[in-house]
Order: structure tokens, then C-alpha cells, then sequence
């Protein structure tokens, strides 16, 4: 029940609505990475950091009402998720240093463009496994994600939920220092 309560706690704390399954996942991994997380376990999908367990907790959440759970149609096709905590005192909120940093992390995320939160999200992931030029790697692996000025719009996103205090503060992505990011990404991917 524990891990049921912190996916409803996820959507909680980035204002109480995020739109989208991939927005929560990426929110989640931040939230791991920079250690104010729940205790999720990520390994790598199509969509970037991916946790199988947080999946099943929030679908556990929206069976028991934690969460509501709306999927809405899109313009291609498919459906999009927005996730809502419902009224009540059914997840009390902590007010302390952490949470506070927990849920600005969050706010930042959930008000961020999707594929740039997920761009960010797969490079920092590419980081922590290892990867010495994680943004040019996110771009090699998700080229019409990362084409127009999206790449440089996600690391500026990553900058600015670096800035936020966390307990284990994010890493610099060696290969996002002035002029790298760009330039070394050959033309194919970058456009």
C-alpha cells in the first residue's frame, strides 16, 4: 500500500494534475536521481527512464481512488492520461525543507513541455549508466524528439531543475557546456 501512495503523492506534489504516463515516469526518475524520491527502480524504454513498479502503484492509485485517472483522445490518434488527486485529506502533505524541494522539482516538471522533460530525463538516465556525452546520445537515439531547438530547450529545462536544492544535487552533462551541445551533433540528428 506504501508504493501505491507515493505514485498518488507524485501527482500531489507537482500541484495536484500532470498530464501524461511519460510526464509522471520522467517526474519519478527525477525525483529517484535527485533523492527525493520513493524508492523506484528505472531501466531504460523507448520513452526514456522507465519504471515498471511505479506503473502498477499508480494504476493500483486510481483502482483505490487515490487518483483519478482521465484519458482524453488526441489529434493523432491515441489517448492521453491526466492524473488528479481528489479532494480530501487522503495524502497528508509534510511541510519541511525536503518537501519543499521535492515538490518544486515537481511543479518545474509538470509545467514543462513533455518531450523536453523526456529528453532531459534520457540523458540524465544515459549519465547514471555510464554514457560520456549523454545529450549526443539522447539526440542519436531519439532524433525527431531532439530536432529544431528542442534539444537546446531540454538542456535548458535540465539547467534549471539543477538549480533546485536537493539533497543529491544533479550531475553537469559533461557534453552540455557552451558550444558542445550543439556542434557536435552532426547534422542528421540536430535537424
Amino acid at each position: 500500500m506504501a508504493r501505491i501512495r507515493e505514485a498518488a503523492k507524485i501527482v500531489r506534489d507537482a500541484g495536484g494534475r500532470l498530464v501524461g504516463r511519460t510526464r509522471l515516469q520522467k517526474l519519478a526518475y527525477l525525483l529517484e536521481v535527485s533523492g527525493l524520491g520513493d524508492g523506484y527502480s528505472f531501466e531504460y524504454r523507448r520513452f526514456g527512464p522507465y519504471s515498471e513498479e511505479l506503473f502498477n502503484a499508480t494504476r493500483d492509485a486510481c483502482l483505490l481512488s487515490l487518483l483519478d485517472e482521465a484519458e482524453n483522445p488526441t489529434p493523432w490518434g491515441g489517448t492521453v492520461s491526466i492524473y488528479s488527486v481528489p479532494a480530501g485529506p487522503v495524502l497528508a502533505e509534510p511541510d519541511d525543507e525536503a518537501h519543499a524541494a521535492r515538490r518544486n522539482l515537481a511543479h518545474v516538471a509538470a509545467r514543462a513541455d513533455s518531450i523536453e522533460l523526456e529528453l532531459a530525463a534520457t540523458a540524465l538516465f544515459l549519465h547514471q549508466q555510464g554514457e560520456r556525452r549523454p545529450w549526443f546520445e539522447t539526440a542519436r537515439r531519439k532524433p525527431d524528439k531532439a530536432d529544431g531547438d528542442r534539444l537546446a530547450r531540454a538542456i535548458e529545462l535540465y539547467q534549471r531543475i539543477r538549480e533546485i536544492q536537493t539533497p543529491n544535487p544533479l550531475p553537469v552533462l559533461d557534453d552540455a557546456r557552451e558550444g558542445q551541445h550543439t556542434s557536435d551533433v552532426p547534422v542528421s540528428i540536430a535537424n
